[in-house]
């Protein structure tokens, strides 16, 4: 049977720390836990919180291995209960939490699994937990900080990495916040209720599915990247309606209602009835994007999620029974949940249901201005509404900076934190790459609304821009089969995928924010491009080379003013579908030097002392459909001509690698210094320095042979 810890019973950590010592953490656990159990099972309060706790494996980390100060760690797995009050002003913002099944107490219910790592001698604890915001169920942190090669198991090296984390003494919390995660590979996933109305009736509503279909099928699956999806209610409804278009702001043509139907193929390859797929007559054809807007029922309460992530940070601050004590709290989220912290700040949840901050530090990587579909009726957390997939869902929406600020288009003034009261306002950092300034509006984090001015960070806040890095660290070398250009004998070699190794700087300044927030250290300023400086600019004025084979994309990723009805901006509800598109706000860019890389942000080694020249931007170069649309996450990667007389015979404008250093030695004496200098200025970890010369050497040599 799983241990059970209820929050209603209470007791000091001071007065149990003795208890806990002589017994040892695990046996400790369990006595108080089955003491709990029995003596608080039935004083629970109505107040929302987490009302218990059930472990199902508690396990010495590498047989106890010491990682420096902090000593040895254990790992916990289990399920986190929660139960939040519809009634309480910390929750007013969760769409339908009024409309879900309440228990005897009046509390709507949700749980989750979870895995900690923490050290196992009390003594020793930092006190800093690092709660991430698991992207897709998934748990990036080992690998992004740790640089871990192996799922989280407490008895793999592969593992736990170099144990950067825990040789800094952090507990590490993974809870789930999303729905409807794909089963398996031991995901983390919120099981949350669906909403009714009064009389419990079912909530019927529409919602939309769309394609860029790559390859030509038949079948397409409702749920996006293999998520659960709402199932289609009623097969003949009205509401049913199939488009397809040609691109993505082309008009849409519908597809008529008797040649396709909610279907799939079975193993046997006949075609079902199925609620979570259609089925074309004659196939979807590769190249196109297809639309689907039908009638559901049963909307899940998805703004849980915001609640359950501000509430766990919560128990392991102030509940005196947590199983994983601390005194402070970071939040981490990169891609999808960078957009959800940036979402969880503008919706106020850093403040719990007793009037307490969550969270004391905020590190969103690679958001960008989005926010995203995470708490509003039907809501589809993974639609993330890119430049050429799953367009115009709720994502990328004003206000956009954390300052207040005014769009005269909608005469409405905002901000991101203007919900969130000041004294409860987390230190912030907004991590980008230049991915994001072209595939997700990032420069609207720190300009007004018309693009012509920058807005200021926060005085909580910094924002840094990493120069002319793709959306996620890349392999070297590249792939072979990634070369679009380069067969022929005037063209430069052009690459799908961009590896520049941008990881170290998410390590560096995690570690920046772990000071912040422990030691009240002062981070470096904001480093971003700026329209003051001439650095950030629309995308015609970035002076680009003119490389041969190397095509300049005319378009970008834009934020757009949507309709999505009437009932959006005071119910979080969505009646028009597909939204009515507005006006865009301007997306603006970093400019580039005479190699084509940013000019502005944090310039890592690669861009710093050049052998290549890095894009944070991709055309769909060899894709059906639109081949000059931008490729969703990835860059290009085009090598500079290693000596004069390549650059001569392919006309490329770019210096030779034999220009611009005499001999290697040259070369690898640039890579130390720009090194020492990003040590310098906390933009690298003194640990991470003899990675950056080995890649440099790798670059090297692959380049030069």
């Amino acid at each position: 049977m799983p241990l059970r810890f209820s929050s209603a019973a209470r007791s000091h950590r001071r007065d149990a720390s003795g208890l806990r010592a002589f017994l040892g953490p695990a046996l400790f656990a369990s006595a108080v836990g089955l003491l709990l159990f029995v003596m608080g099972a039935g004083l629970q309060t109505a107040a929302g919180e987490v009302i218990r706790v059930e472990v199902e494996s508690r396990t010495p980390v590498l047989d106890g291995e010491s990682f420096g100060a902090y000593g040895s760690y254990e790992l916990i797995r289990g399920r986190i209960y929660f139960a939040f009050d519809p009634s309480d002003p910390a929750n007013d913002a969760i769409v339908d939490l009024d409309r879900a099944p309440r228990d005897s107490l009046g509390r709507v219910e949700a749980w989750t699994t979870f895995a900690v790592l923490q050290p196992t001698n009390d003594e020793k604890r930092r006190g800093l937990a690092l709660v991430e915001v698991s992207n897709r169920g998934g748990k990036f942190s080992m690998a992004y900080f740790n640089r871990a090669s192996a799922d989280l198991s407490a008895d793999d090296p592969e593992a736990f990495g170099d144990g950067l984390l825990m040789r800094e003494g952090l507990t590490m919390i993974w809870i789930g916040w999303q729905w409807d995660v794909p089963r398996g590979d031991d995901r983390l996933r919120l099981r949350v209720p669906t909403a009714r109305h009064a009389d419990g009736d079912p909530i019927f509503g529409r919602v939309r599915s769309d394609w860029v279909v790559e390859e030509a099928t038949d079948v397409l699956a409702l749920g996006h990247r293999d998520h659960f999806a709402y199932r289609a209610a009623d097969f003949d409804h009205p509401d049913n309606v199939l488009t397809a278009r040609n691109g993505r702001t082309a008009p849409r043509q519908v597809v008529p209602r008797d040649e396709w139907r909610f279907a799939r193929r079975d193993s046997t390859g006949a075609v079902v009835a199925d609620s979570t797929h259609i089925l074309l007559d004659g196939g979807f054809d590769a190249g196109r994007i297809y639309e689907c807007v039908y009638r559901s029922k049963n909307p899940r309460v998805v703004g849980l999620g915001l609640a359950a992530i501000r509430d766990v940070m919560s128990y392991a601050k102030y509940d005196p029974n947590t199983l994983f004590p601390v005194d402070r709290g970071i939040a981490v989220g990169v891609s999808q949940t960078g957009r959800f912290l940036r979402h969880l700040l503008y919706q106020g949840f850093n403040t719990d249901e007793a009037g307490r901050r969550a969270y004391d530090g905020v590190v969103s990587y690679t958001a960008g201005a989005g926010r995203g579909s995470f708490n509003h009726r039907f809501a589809q957390p993974s639609r993330d509404a890119h430049r050429y997939s799953a367009f115009f869902y709720p994502t990328d929406l004003f206000p956009f900076t954390s300052r207040t600020q005014f769009d005269p288009e909608l005469w409405r003034s905002d901000g991101l934190l203007d919900r969130q009261r000041p004294e409860h306002r987390p230190k912030i950092f907004q991590v980008n790459t230049g991915y994001e300034y072209w595939g997700r509006a990032a420069s609207l984090i720190h300009t007004t609304p018309d693009g012509r001015q920058d807005v200021a960070p926060a005085e909580s806040e910094r924002i840094y821009h990493i120069a002319s890095a793709q959306h996620f660290p890349w392999r070297f070398p590249p792939p072979e089969e990634n070369r679009l250009r380069g067969s022929e004998p005037d063209e430069a070699n052009l690459y799908r995928g961009n590896p520049l190794d941008q990881s170290t700087v998410y390590r560096a300044v995690l570690i920046q924010m772990i000071a912040w927030v422990d030691r009240g250290t002062a981070p470096p300023p904001s480093t971003i491009p700026r329209r003051v400086d001439g650095t950030l600019a629309p995308i015609d004025s970035v002076d680009f080379p003119d490389i041969p084979g190397v095509a300049f994309p005319e378009v970008i990723h834009r934020a757009y003013r949507a309709d999505y009805g009437p009932r959006w901006t005071t119910g979080g509800i969505v009646d028009r579908q597909p939204p009515k598109i507005g006006d865009p706000y301007p997306s603006l860019v970093s400019r580039v030097d005479s190699i084509g890389n940013e000019r502005a942000g944090i310039e890592t080694v690669a861009v710093r002392v050049p052998l290549a020249t890095y894009l944070p931007w991709n055309l769909r170069i060899g894709l059906p459909g639109e081949t000059d649309e931008l490729t969703d996450f990835y860059g290009s990667f085009v090598p500079l001509p290693r000596t004069d007389s390549v650059r001569a015979a392919t006309g490329d404008p770019r210096p030779s690698v034999e220009s611009l250093y005499p001999s290697r030695d040259a070369y690898r004496s640039r890579v130390q210094a720009a090194a020492d200098r990003l040590i310098e200025r906390g933009f690298l970890l003194t640990d991470d320095r003899e990675r950056v010369l080995q890649r440099a050497a790798e670059v090297w040599e692959w380049v030069m042979e």
